[in-house]
């Protein structure tokens, strides 16, 4: 199967076959319950191990073999919340790929996959973006940015719902839509508003203070030229 990428869906191959992912809101659901999404989504974007990631590639463009290391070493709660978001965005046993964790009475052993850990959580933080808050360049404008905020919960149900209501389609079609899909379709059927977004609005406001100032700065400068 092709993968849509520019909705979320992936395709990783290793020696011995392919894996399809896609974060859709069924495969949200697996995750967990509304409350253990949005933990999971935090843990992956906003987690001590996910700031560290996102410093060093911000800092190095890539993630030094020294940092690694640390990482492994501190990274166990986020590799599980990530194993256990990329395992739910695919029907297939992923235990080739990225291990498991096996519990014999008081010991908990985890074998590793054929990915490391920041392959793993890099993966799954883009697909659970996908699943729950959306990637499409959807224009929002400055008068709605405060519209709906925060949410403790993400209920999957209601975005099944509201897909069918908004495109009248059957349930298992609704089920199978990535957040950013539902975006993009949403954005096609009810286009943008007339209005500023956030960054026009700035750009506005800095441009005429900018003119402003040029202008009284002119007049200043041609009072203090001219003949008295």
């Amino acid at each position: 199967m092709t993968p849509l990428i520019e909705i979320g869906e992936m395709l990783i191959s290793d020696r011995e076959r392919d894996y399809f992912f896609r974060p859709s809101f069924a495969n949200m659901s697996r995750v967990g319950q509304p409350v253990e999404i949005v933990a999971a989504h935090y843990e992956l974007h906003h987690g001590n191990v996910a700031s560290l990631i996102d410093r060093a590639i911000e800092a190095y463009g890539t993630i030094p073999a020294w940092l690694l290391a640390h990482i492994n070493s501190i990274s166990t709660e986020t590799v599980k919340a990530a194993m256990n978001v990329m395992q739910a965005c695919c029907d297939d046993d992923l235990t080739p790929l990225i291990g498991e964790w096996k519990g014999w009475k008081r010991n908990i052993v985890r074998r590793r996959g054929s990915m490391g850990d920041t392959e793993i959580i890099i993966i799954a933080r883009e697909l659970i973006e996908h699943g729950v808050s959306g990637k499409a360049k959807v224009r929002q404008l400055q008068k709605n940015e405060n519209a709906g905020g925060y949410s403790p919960e993400f209920r999957v149900f209601e975005y099944i719902n509201a897909a069918r209501t908004h495109f009248n389609m059957p349930r298992e079609e609704a089920e199978q839509l990535t957040m950013t899909a539902f975006q993009l379709m949403l954005n096609a059927k009810y286009p943008p508003q007339k209005g500023f977004t956030r960054d026009e609005y700035d750009a506005v406001r800095d441009d005429y203070f900018k003119r402003r100032q040029a202008r009284i700065a002119a007049e200043k400068s041609k009072s203090q030229t001219s003949p008295a």
